[in-house]
């Protein structure tokens, strides 16, 4: 295939609530979407970075640079016909994760497309359908958070994600355990703790959660693995791991026992499969985290999820949870706690062009040639 054309467009979606993390608190979301025209065909991808450095050192202002200043001009006019050939016009990049996924995800669209295959038949996927479970952010009070548990249980959602940081942790914990004896819960610290809080920690062994997802620093796997070694919740990584090899080294060092693969966080679905294939091998789950993406990128991660390793309920939830009007048709929605694998060509939704050009606040177009 060979890239004709190249779109961005930083496109603003507002949340149907405000979402607080232990570093952030959003209100509404910036990401970049990709369209590209390879061979005539037409392919959709999202760059899900966050706006602030706070989850990682990406922004939406510094994956639009590298998409428009290096990873666009590297492809364009360039031949390939594997995904491994495209990113191997792009390899000497490094880091930078969020920005290739959003122009790997277009390129995956745009060959599924061309082969009338739907992307998780491409990627080797197994499953129908994908577990869902729902990542729930620091409240104003217990209460309020109750109330959101009941919803989505009512709504069929399979396991409850709890977002802690300090102050907001044990007993907190304590009281959703206590008021939900049965349900599957985990909590997500991202980073906000060090190994000085290994004796508070542990206090959450107490209330049989399938894990604890990135307590300590956002680059680490030595610290981890003196924390795993100390307490009997298994920890998940997130943040440390880019690569495969990265988790190799986690699985090899003991710093884990699951690992959360975010596809726009690795680099696109190529270096997602790898990841998945390394822990399987070593019997390590994974489940599909998010970065509530619009139905572009969540068309993605459904796709990733279906491939056999991902064991656990992820973070993909439907769209509807997020926002009032997303810019893709069908509508990503979860029935009973699980969403559908889409069988349409490619990533098997339909951008709505109107819609998206009603929320963009930047665009560029960039041609072969030009």
């Amino acid at each position: 295939m060979r890239i004709e054309q190249v779109d961005l467009a930083i496109v603003r979606l507002p949340l149907i609530r405000p979402f607080q993390t232990s570093s952030s608190r959003k209100a509404h979301l910036d990401h970049i979407l990709v369209r590209i025209v390879a061979d005539g065909v037409e392919g959709w991808g999202e760059c899900a970075s966050p706006s602030d450095p706070f989850y990682c050192p990406e922004t939406t202002e510094t994956c639009w640079h590298i998409l428009h200043d290096f990873l666009v001009p590297m492809t364009l006019g360039k031949s390939w016909s594997t995904i491994e050939e495209l990113t191997g016009l792009y390899a000497k990049v490094k880091g930078n994760g969020f920005a290739r996924a959003g122009l790997e995800i277009a390129c995956w669209d745009a060959l599924a497309r061309s082969q009338g295959l739907p992307l998780h038949r491409l990627l080797g996927g197994t499953r129908a359908e994908v577990l869902s479970g729902v990542s729930l952010g620091i409240e104003s009070s217990v209460e309020a958070l109750f109330e959101h548990i009941d919803q989505y249980l009512a709504e069929g959602y399979r396991r409850i994600k709890l977002k802690i940081a300090p102050g907001w942790d044990v007993d907190v914990v304590r009281q959703v355990r206590e008021r939900y004896p049965n349900i599957a819960l985990q909590v997500d610290a991202n980073s906000a703790y060090t190994l000085a809080d290994v004796d508070l920690l542990k206090r959450l062994d107490d209330f049989d959660l399938l894990l604890i997802e990135q307590p300590l620093a956002h680059d680490d796997i030595i610290d981890h693995a003196k924390l795993q070694a100390a307490i009997e919740t298994p920890v998940c990584l997130d943040e440390s791991i880019h690569t495969a090899d990265d988790a190799r080294k986690a699985i090899e060092l003991e710093a884990c026992r699951v690992i959360n693969i975010k596809v726009s966080r690795v680099g696109g679905p190529l270096e997602a499969r790898r990841i998945q294939e390394v822990c399987r091998e070593q019997g390590v789950p994974v489940w599909c985290g998010g970065m509530h993406e619009f139905g572009i990128g969540r068309a993605a991660n459904v796709a990733v999820a279906s491939l056999p390793g991902f064991s656990l309920p992820g973070d993909v939830s439907g769209s509807d949870k997020y926002y009032r009007e997303d810019v893709v048709e069908p509508a990503i929605l979860a029935r009973d706690g699980a969403i559908a694998v889409f069988e349409g060509p490619g990533l098997g939704v339909e951008p709505v062009v109107d819609r998206i050009r009603k929320n963009t606040l930047r665009a560029a177009t960039l041609r072969a040639g030009a």
